[in-house]
């Protein structure tokens, strides 16, 4: 099942790139290749089973006697970890390819075979049980990102794209070098093997830590993000926040710690506090943000150090916290920045001083919106209210002034997503609203109102997914 999760996405991107079909056809193909992976998702979680561990798994030798005679092995599996990360994943390259279908992207049979592609290297990524695999997998993952931003961005898309460009090379040049240490030293690039290998070698620690740093990202490592989600098409910015910046977070738990857990404890105050200033740095930019993308670029930001944090904490709570709040943060991103699009769709801006006033006769849009702030607002009985508890949690039982520290961005997270939505839903009418602004659309409940459902659908049972993610 993992392998046809890999190969489904690839394989209907090649369809979608070289099949010479209309406009129409294309889109059609490229939503039933997404809903077909997002289905396998689905049976897949109905399927796992919380007593066995990692599941789904293939392992054949890929290529052998790489470094020390230590094979390369086209090794994938699930862990409950893994299993949300692709379920995520997949819902989030569905709705982003309905919305790209319905704003009509130029190039479609291009574009819609770039999502395709990110998704498959996403799924590798997420599922690969050999240090070289999850390595291809990241690599991969840039390709389609680094197009998709410079072709179809926006009129600062260049410079977006080299900021974006330049970070993330770094950070996998440097990974690459702490893969072949890896191989070197311990003579197999296999998880399994190395998951209780206990190095304790600074250097190449902080190797694969920076690559997941600059990716998630954390502070100061986030330079690229303000400029890179504001010029990113805009379900393009949903995947960067939704998705792509969990595989730092996923790197960190699924690698860098099972590896290097005696450095990481060395060095956990260091990681603590830079999260710790990220989080509160990224809350006060965002309540100062002019555009409704700023608010919630950096919002990720902060939502991210708060995942870090909890994985840092470093012990039960806080790891059960980092890895429901990377499944919750994903899913109410997602929805976000796609209304984020249909509001930028109706009125050409996201500039809180030419909009307001968006509630006005436009019921469906002021609850979807209002449903979203709920949610990452983290009010009692949501989701992200227990995920974020658990995270406080743990951050107390590691030091009680980090944990009562690491509150405050809750506080700061009620300001700034408080504005985001009455500058967007109240307020006086801005200049791009009128009263010929149209309310959602069938289509576009379509898009939005799942992404709502599924976090109604965790609020409603948080052990069922908890018991699941951390097995």
């Amino acid at each position: 099942m993992t392998v046809a999760l890999i190969l489904i996405p690839l394989a209907a991107a090649l369809i979608v790139a070289f099949l010479p079909l209309p406009r129409r056809s294309t889109e059609a193909l490229a939503l039933g290749a997404a809903l077909a992976e997002l289905a396998l998702g689905i049976v897949a979680l109905i399927q796992f089973d919380t007593a066995k561990g990692v599941q789904f798994a293939a392992d054949r030798l890929w290529f052998g006697d790489l470094v020390s005679n230590a094979d390369a092995r086209f090794s994938v599996g699930m862990s409950g970890l893994s299993l949300f990360m692709v379920l995520l994943t997949s819902l989030g390259v569905f709705s982003a390819i309905a919305t790209a279908a319905w704003i009509g992207r130029a190039r479609p049979r291009a574009y819609f075979s770039l999502l395709l592609m990110l998704e498959g290297a996403l799924v590798l990524l997420f599922t690969a049980r050999d240090l070289v695999l999850f390595y291809t997998g990241w690599e991969a993952m840039m390709i389609p990102l680094y197009v998709l931003i410079g072709v179809w961005g926006g009129r600062e898309r260049r410079r977006a794209t080299f900021t974006f460009f330049v970070y993330t090379l770094i950070g996998s040049l440097l990974m690459l070098v702490g893969v072949a240490w890896v191989g070197i030293t311990q003579g197999t690039f296999e998880l399994d093997a190395l998951q209780n290998a206990g190095i304790t070698d600074a250097g190449p620690f902080f190797l694969f830590a920076a690559a997941f740093c600059i990716k998630a990202p954390i502070f100061p490592l986030h330079g690229w993000l303000p400029l890179t989600y504001r010029e990113s098409p805009i379900e393009v910015t949903a995947l960067l926040s939704g998705v792509i910046s969990k595989a730092g977070a996923y790197g960190l738990l699924a690698w860098a710690l099972p590896l290097f857990r005696p450095v990481a404890e060395d060095y956990q105050w260091w990681f603590a506090g830079l999260a710790l200033a990220g989080l509160v740095y990224g809350s006060l930019v965002a309540f100062r943000a002019p555009d409704a993308r700023g608010v919630i670029a950096y919002s990720s930001l902060g939502q991210m150090n708060l995942i870090v944090i909890g994985i840092f904490a470093l012990n039960a709570d806080g790891f059960t916290g980092a890895t429901f709040q990377m499944v919750n943060h994903g899913v109410a991103s997602l929805a976000a920045f796609l209304l984020i699009g249909l509001v930028e769709l109706r009125t050409g801006t996201d500039l809180f001083r030419w909009l307001g006033g968006l509630a006005n006769r436009r019921a469906a849009l002021s609850t979807v919106f209002l449903f979203a702030t709920m949610f990452a607002l983290a009010v009692p009985g949501s989701s992200t209210f227990v995920s974020e508890l658990y995270i406080l949690l743990g951050a107390f039982r590691f030091e009680p002034w980090l944990g009562a520290a690491a509150a405050t961005g809750i506080v700061l997270a009620a300001m700034y997503m408080l504005r985001w939505y009455s500058g967007i839903a109240h307020e006086t009418e801005g200049e791009r609203v009128d009263p010929t602004t149209p309310d959602l659309r069938p289509y576009e409940l379509g898009i939005a109102v799942p992404l709502v459902l599924v976090l109604l659908a965790m609020s409603a049972w948080p052990s069922g997914v908890m018991e699941r993610i951390v097995s």
